[in-house]
């Protein structure tokens, strides 16, 4: 939750390996924190992180909803199989019906 807050304050994707590290350890009372911060921005607090909370939490549950729909999807080759076998409505139809299963909620 705290890298998807960290993006949300950013405004774009971050690698946490070099621009952000985040730490959870016995001292933190095994909370995730910011160990380093490496961007162009300031450095935010807890609590202006705390403000993207909701936000955060519809994002988290969309990715969520995102990998379910792939599993369903299939693998590229299964997709055109089907597509071949049924035609492109047919799978526009199972897709729709895939995604109506698995919705997103609206940011």
């Amino acid at each position: 939750m705290l890298s998807t807050k960290i993006e949300l304050y950013a405004n774009r994707k971050i690698d946490f390996l070099k621009d952000v590290i985040l730490k959870n350890d016995a001292e933190s009372g095994g909370k995730d924190y910011i160990a380093e911060w490496n961007l162009d921005i300031p450095k935010p607090t807890m609590a202006q992180l705390d403000a993207f909370e909701a936000q955060a939490n519809i994002v988290e549950s969309n990715q969520a909803q995102v990998q379910k729909r792939i599993k369903e999807y299939g693998s590229i080759a299964e997709q055109i199989e089907y597509i071949t076998e049924n035609g492109i409505e047919a799978w526009q139809t199972k897709v729709n019906s895939i995604k109506a299963k698995y919705p997103k909620e609206n940011n």
